[in-house]
């Protein structure tokens, strides 16, 4: 039941946010990048290389300000809508997969301000 919450928040997030990616990334390529991260940030499970590979593959994907823009923006709708998502997980996520991004993973980031 937890996931099939999760798999709607994601897809609400892809519907709402994907009319903003007019370069190469789109929110289901977010969407399908940080699927494997999910269990590690809402529950208390070890992290596993599956989510930092995709962690990885989102931020070499963002190559553009428009894609990080983009990017950004799927993440912050992303976890304004998943219940239960531990928000400071979330924020430390690329720093513990060796990944650096430009912004925080949070629903009160201000996408519009990266580059």
């Amino acid at each position: 039941m937890a996931m099939l919450k999760l798999a709607c928040a994601l897809l609400f997030a892809m519907a709402v946010v994907a009319p903003l990616a007019e370069a190469g990334i789109t929110c289901s390529t977010v969407s399908k990048n940080i699927v494997p991260c999910m269990k590690y940030l809402t529950t208390n499970v070890a992290l596993p290389k599956t989510c930092c590979d995709g962690v990885s593959a989102l931020s070499k994907a963002a190559a553009t300000s428009t894609d990080r823009r983009t990017a950004c923006t799927c993440l912050k709708s992303m976890s304004g809508a998943i219940s239960g998502l531990n928000l400071g997980k979330a924020a430390a996520l690329p720093g513990q997969c060796g990944v650096r991004v430009p912004y925080a993973i949070s629903p009160s980031t201000d996408c519009s301000k990266v580059n």
